[in-house]
């Protein structure tokens, strides 16, 4: 603990400020050039920190106006359903954690999307075999019911101070007014442009006239400007049991592909009923001690808390610190090697399957795997699970179970305030693009979040604990994740990514904890991401390592290039002297945006 405490510090109260600086509109549109994204900010009074300028703007306006950290989460999270709506929105899903400084604990929603009350383990299986992917995408069949307004409605009525009407207000402003195109959101149109196309509804919002929106033009949505409003006006029945629902719904169970289109876009089983049912579940978070710091993260069916928690424990006696940077890189992977098995075979949605997290996140269970590892060669995957229950030393276990894969693009935001209240919000509609299809007349996509069931079993014969199942919520790897130094906020982080949510939040704790790293760097870092993989996935600045990559390839290590980049993270952190600093990417997707109340020192 002595070592920590020289690298970080302990952390000392806030520094009361009595004058605010003036309110600031938040970042609407022009057809200027996209504002700059400022990836690092330091001062008082709050601190918020997304991928998306205007979006940490509302954000930081909110708290500005007096509003706490839940209020500004949920206004950025609905903002970035305007202006990073191909990640996350209204039709999507995601997890909440949040620190309550009043009484020193943590809380967690669960607004996962769950899969219709008719879905059994067959639901992405034909004839005997697991539909193609691609296909089971962009379909109605992986649409889930929503839960993200629903977990707005509830994080404002147990820890805000504002309305859901208040909160949601400055993103339909943004949706009508617009806001600037850049080279981000172009990208992602273009990425879809296939798939959009079938569909008329998405078509017309982001492909107008055949092309996507060019950079540096205002593009609005008042069709979503008009679903927030109504959500303002009528609160969340407006999708759980009125006119918004039954579009969804009918949207699903008749995706509006256009007669010309040669897609196949599968049909689902949503009814009114299974909005009706959904329910945001108040669930423990996961905790994990480390270097005497307490970790706590999102509990199942997030394999997220757990996953980290675990790798977290099989590298605590290892010091880090004092390692070169290879060696640190090699039980870094080696960690997640380990992890990402037993996550496979044991994690899935609670109310389906016995989890047994408890002994996941053991110190004993977690020394069994750690005397696995070899300091001068890699594991070779897939490795197989180990029983926590009945944790043997060393021993090897049988059955690998391979990781799934899942989407990518998902959104992740990170807010404090002034009373130092914390939160981490990651949400999603799973796929870039979700399942490809704006529900007509409501502006938003829908999510494909069924695809993270496992379609068939991962291994033959042995219990897969992700298969899908009726009102089931599928396995995530959303990693929330907030860290307090004596029941103090230290720092808080979260990344997009799918299962390399895990590995890149695990780098950057590892990385600003053991090795020291100022936040922006720890995120900044080239990223490796071990899924019990032959080869871990990385990025090209992580194979420009060359003396680095040849002393990890001489213990056998794999690589393989990631698509392009993994992840896009998000942090805040308490600075001992009571200041906020607020940490975002500096390049990848464009670049984040960090931003607090009042800068200190004065820009």
């Amino acid at each position: 603990m002595a070592a920590h405490r020289s690298t970080l510090g302990r952390i000392t109260a806030v520094t009361a400020i009595a004058a605010l600086v003036g309110a600031a509109a938040p970042g609407t549109a022009s057809a200027a050039p996209p504002t700059p994204k400022p990836p690092v900010a330091v001062g008082y009074l709050g601190a918020v920190s997304s991928i998306d300028v205007d979006a940490t703007a509302i954000g930081t306006k909110i708290l500005r106006e007096g509003g706490n950290a839940v209020d500004a989460a949920v206004a950025t999270a609905a903002a970035l359903g305007v202006t990073d709506p191909f990640s996350a929105g209204f039709g999507g899903g995601g997890f909440f954690v949040y620190y309550d400084a009043r009484s020193g604990k943590v809380h967690t929603l669960d607004g996962r999307e769950t899969a219709p009350s008719s879905a059994d383990e067959n639901l992405l299986v034909e004839n005997g075999k697991a539909i193609p992917f691609a296909e089971a995408v962009t379909s109605g069949l992986s649409v889930g019911v929503p839960g993200t307004p629903a977990t707005w409605q509830e994080a404002l009525r147990k820890w805000g101070t504002k309305s859901l009407a208040k909160a949601v207000k400055p993103a339909e402003e943004l949706a009508r007014k617009g806001f600037t195109v850049d080279q981000t959101f172009a990208t992602q149109v273009s990425n879809n442009a296939a798939r959009f196309s079938a569909f008329p509804s998405t078509r017309s919002l982001y492909l107008p006239g055949g092309a996507p929106p060019a950079v540096g033009t205002t593009f609005k949505n008042p069709d979503l400007a008009g679903t927030y409003a109504q959500l303002a006006a009528k609160g969340t029945d407006v999708l759980y049991r009125g006119p918004i629902g039954a579009d969804v719904v009918n949207t699903v169970r008749k995706p509006p592909v256009d007669p010309a289109s040669t897609l196949n876009a599968r049909p689902g089983d949503m009814t009114a009923a299974d909005l009706a049912k959904y329910r945001v579940v108040e669930r423990k978070p996961t905790k994990t001690e480390y270097r005497g710091l307490d970790v706590y993260g999102m509990p199942a069916p997030s394999s997220g808390g757990l996953t980290v928690g675990e790798a977290l424990n099989i590298l605590e006696n290892k010091k880090l610190s004092k390692l070169e940077k290879a060696d640190y890189l090699h039980y870094f992977l080696e960690s997640t090697r380990y992890a990402f098995a037993d996550r496979n075979r044991w994690i899935g949605d609670p109310a389906f399957v016995d989890v047994p997290a408890k002994e996941l996140i053991s110190q004993k269970f977690a020394d069994s795997r750690a005397c696995l590892i070899d300091p001068a060669k890699a594991g070779t995957s897939p490795v197989a699970p180990a029983d926590p229950r009945k944790p043997v030393p060393c021993a090897a276990g049988t059955n690998s179970a391979p990781t799934p894969y899942e989407g990518e693009n998902t959104t992740h935001l990170t807010v404090a305030d002034r009373w130092g209240n914390v939160v981490a919000y990651t949400l999603t509609i799973e796929q870039e693009g979700g399942s490809g299809i704006v529900v007509p007349g409501r502006g938003f996509l829908l999510n494909n979040e069924l695809t993270d069931f496992s379609f068939t079993p991962v291994t033959p014969g042995v219990p897969d604990p992700n298969l899908p199942g009726p009102a089931k919520r599928p396995r995530s790897s959303m990693a929330p994740t907030i860290v307090l130094d004596h029941g103090k906020p230290l720092l808080a982080v979260g990344s997009p990514g799918g299962a390399s949510i895990i590995t890149t939040v695990l780098q950057i704790l590892t990385g600003r904890i053991d090795r020291g790293l100022k936040l922006v760097d720890a995120i900044a870092e080239p990223r490796a991401s071990q899924r019990n993989s032959a080869a871990a996935q990385v990025e090209q600045p992580f194979l420009d390592q060359t003396e680095v990559l040849a002393a990890l390839k001489a213990k056998q290590q794999g690589f393989s290039t990631a698509p392009a980049e993994i992840g896009a993270a998000t942090g805040v952190e308490r600075l001992r002297d009571g200041r906020w600093l607020a940490a975002a990417e500096p390049t990848r997707r464009g670049g984040g945006s960090a931003a607090v109340v009042l800068p200190w020192p004065p820009r």
